[in-house]
């Protein structure tokens, strides 16, 4: 007789190994029991080969489905994920069946739609503001999420901060067209607050799908909120600052095997800059290290 999982168990399993994929986890090992265990412990043996994904164990049924595939498929190295197509983190995405990043990233924004999926839809926003830029660019900014400005013409940085941002752009031997810009979050905050963690959790998918999209080879983030959504890491702007991360979208997989990632830097937002502009050569330091690794020829920053 043929065992199947709770809906509830089943979408605790779905909500942990999404969980596991937004951190760039995918394959999940059998840990195998002990012969004593599935021998006189039948549900040590049932939770083991399940690597406690589940919270549940207590249940019967799932049990006797793990012991039965177990025994099915002792040759199995990566364990088998049940009713996959429950689990959206599984679902490719649409934008993978399409090779050219300017389809992709329409894809993607139709996708995005007229987004009600978290609350920053209901506390003023005009529009979605998605993003700007080359496709094909080598170097991505990524901001924290749009302001007045933005959110009135639907282009990211565009206000005082985008002027400087242009001229931080100009000075490293490029034009805005150069460069893709996008942000975090997609809707502007009311009163220009920073984004919260929910609102971050709920929108920074998509930006993770356009930076899979384009495959930049560096990707700067702009500010602490960036920075620390992109890396996942609760550090301050000084600690993450000075140094090259090893970056790859979390939660999706680029459809081109040959692309291994980005460098991922990071560095002041350039509204932070306007309020203390003491600290432009602090962020000079930075996009110089960019160039370097792009090898873009250093110009002296606009003022």
């Amino acid at each position: 007789m043929s065992h199947t999982l709770s809906p509830a168990l089943r979408r605790e399993l779905a909500d942990r190994v999404r969980y596991y994929n937004e951190l760039g986890i995918y394959d999940f090992y059998r840990r195998a029991p002990a012969v004593q265990e599935s021998v006189g412990n039948p549900a040590a043996a049932g939770i083991g080969s399940w690597l406690a994904l589940s919270t549940a164990a207590s249940s019967t049924e799932l049990h006797s489905e793990a012991r039965e595939e177990m025994a099915a498929r002792k040759s199995a190295v990566v364990a088998p994920v049940a009713d996959e197509s429950s689990l959206e983190a599984h679902a490719p995405k649409p934008e993978y069946a399409v090779t050219d990043p300017v389809a992709a990233l329409k894809i993607i924004r139709e996708d995005l739609g007229e987004c009600t999926r978290c609350k920053l839809h209901k506390q003023g926003r005009k529009q979605i503001v998605f993003g700007v830029g080359n496709p094909c660019a080598d170097l991505m900014f990524v901001g924290e999420g749009p302001g007045a400005d933005e959110d009135a013409q639907g282009e990211p940085f565009v206000g005082r901060a985008g002027q400087l941002l242009n001229n931080m752009i100009k000075a490293m031997g490029l034009r805005r067209e150069d460069v893709y810009i996008a942000n975090v979050v997609k809707c502007r905050p009311p009163g220009n607050r920073t984004p919260e963690p929910d609102e971050c959790d709920t929108c920074s998918p998509f930006l993770m799908r356009q930076i899979a999209a384009i495959k930049p080879k560096v990707v700067v983030a702009l500010g602490a909120t960036a920075a620390k959504n992109l890396l996942a890491m609760n550090l301050s702007l000084g600690e993450l600052r000075g140094r090259f991360y090893d970056f790859k979208p979390a939660g999706v997989r680029s459809n081109d095997a040959a692309w291994p990632g980005a460098r991922l830097a990071v560095t002041y937002h350039p509204a932070f800059l306007l309020r203390d502009p003491r600290q432009k050569g602090e962020a000079w330091k930075d996009l110089q290290m960019v160039m370097k690794y792009l090898g873009l020829k250093a110009q002296k920053p606009d003022a």
